[in-house]
């Protein structure tokens, strides 16, 4: 995976998390990943986030999925 594919799905996935009301401070690439000796794909840090930030991600999902 390109670094620059890494970035559009960060951005991607921080749009889609916006447009739900939600917001990862924390997230972005994972810096070390990209300097790793062996051929894996780069990882998307989502980072920390508090309380009421996951309980509107976790409505946000039941919600996508059906629930």
């Amino acid at each position: 995976m390109h670094p620059h594919d890494t970035t559009t799905h960060v951005e991607q996935l921080r749009a889609a998390l916006a447009a739900n009301g939600i917001t990862l401070p924390s997230l972005g690439t994972d810096l070390p990943t990209f300097a790793s000796a062996y051929a894996v794909p780069p990882l998307i840090a989502l980072g920390n986030c508090n309380e009421a930030t996951a309980r509107a991600l976790t409505a946000a999902l039941r919600k996508a999925a059906g629930e």
